[in-house]
């Protein structure tokens, strides 16, 4: 059963629920599996859970708002009860007969699937995708009415944002998927059909040796300047020596790190739990991070109970004084795995220190490794050279053209 909490939900106590970046639930006191959703957008939601012969199920009575606590706590105990005696929650008089918005599709879409099948950092990309791109031009429709005229209309608006089109169009596309598997859209009636992506310009930017200096030494001032952008700096540092993705490292818990030996064991990392190792700079660099008293987290933000929640305004006034202003902090990523290229290790082992699960992900630095080896083709051809006495008549230089087959007349 779901944990009670300290609360009788009421009118006032629900509007002083606050919206956090992660969605909620506030269970009730008096009445065991009836509370109420809180989501990062304000949104309030009045469910139940309970279990039945059919085992636990959870369903959804009404927004605050539009019913009041009171009526949704009647509704409650009807439901539990038809629950408990193996019912469904609702009868079929009572179910909901008119058809979703678009916008109301999504908060389904964002409770039912996203908020139990993805992690914090996907959920947070498309709840921004909705709330930025979807739900301003198509939030109020009928989800029956929306055509691919719309979805390409909203496509095409986007166009100076590839990136930022297709996922949009993605986002779309899944929900009505699902809301087709849910009887909520008609069968075959899914309007992102056939919409071709914009190609998408991948950006290679690397650090250079002068450029990890001077960052270095910007990054050694705003260490100086306040506790909490001491954690910043050090954060920043973790993430040019482990190429680790910026959410692995603001998520990073204390229990997560093992000293002996000399690992990260991320369990809710972006392709799933993996290890990173840990070089003497990186752990020298955990060493520095003071612990805050109650709280879990390695990056503490402003209070124990959370972490940093983004490193790019930190991130930005570093790189400004370091002068490497076209530098994402994405970019550290890349920039570790050029270095891993130089240093010799080869695109398998440079996927798993990224935690890359397909291929296709390490092959973009493929051209990085054909340059890696001629250096070191170079060299060992060097080397040999060096090493041997050439034939007398032999030519010390050669240009490009001279090692050209001869024209037959």
């Amino acid at each position: 059963m779901p944990r009670r909490s300290k609360i009788a939900l009421c009118k006032t106590t629900v509007d002083q629920l606050v919206a956090t970046e992660k969605e909620l639930v506030c269970w009730d006191r008096d009445l065991p599996g009836f509370g109420v959703r809180v989501y990062p957008s304000g949104n309030k939601v009045y469910v139940v859970q309970s279990r039945g012969p059919a085992g636990i199920k959870r369903t959804r009575i009404g927004r605050h708002g539009d019913i009041t606590a009171e009526q949704a706590r009647k509704q409650a105990i009807t439901v539990i009860n038809r629950i408990k005696r193996g019912e469904d929650p609702l009868p079929e008089e009572d179910r909901p007969k008119r058809i979703l918005t678009v916008a109301e599709l999504a908060e389904r879409y964002m409770e039912a699937h996203v908020g139990v099948h993805c992690n914090a950092h996907t959920q947070g990309i498309y709840e921004g995708s909705l709330r930025n791109h979807i739900l301003p031009a198509l939030g109020k429709m009928p989800v029956p009415s929306v055509d691919r005229e719309h979805v390409v209309a909203l496509h095409f608006d986007l166009r100076e944002t590839p990136r930022a089109a297709n996922r949009a169009l993605m986002v779309l596309s899944k929900m009505y998927a699902l809301a087709e598997a849910w009887g909520l859209a008609p069968p075959n009636g899914n309007p992102c059909r056939y919409v071709l992506r914009y190609k998408e310009g991948r950006r290679e930017r690397f650090l250079e040796e002068d450029e990890y200096r001077r960052l270095g030494l910007a990054l050694r001032d705003l260490q100086t300047e306040s506790p909490t952008k001491a954690r910043a700096a050090a954060a920043l540092l973790l993430l040019m020596l482990t190429g680790c993705r910026h959410g692995e490292v603001l998520t990073l818990r204390w229990s997560d790190i093992d000293r002996k030996s000399g690992e990260i064991r991320l369990r809710d990392a972006k392709t799933g739990a993996r290890m990173v190792p840990l070089s003497p700079a990186a752990l020298h660099v955990l060493r520095g991070v003071k612990r805050v008293r109650g709280s879990p987290w390695v990056f503490t933000g402003k209070t124990p109970k959370r972490h940093l929640a983004d490193l790019r305004p930190y991130w930005h006034q570093v790189r400004d004084q370091a002068e490497v202003k076209d530098i994402r902090i994405h970019d550290l990523r890349h920039s570790f795995a050029s270095r891993a290229l130089k240093e010799g290790l080869a695109l398998p082992m440079i996927g798993r220190l990224l935690g890359h699960t397909d291929v296709g992900s390490t092959a973009r630095y493929a051209h990085l490794s054909q340059e890696a080896e001629k250096v070191a083709a170079d060299r060992v051809g060097g080397s040999i050279d060096g090493s041997t006495v050439r034939p007398a008549g032999s030519i010390e230089h050669e240009d490009a053209d001279d090692l050209r087959p001869a024209a037959t007349a």
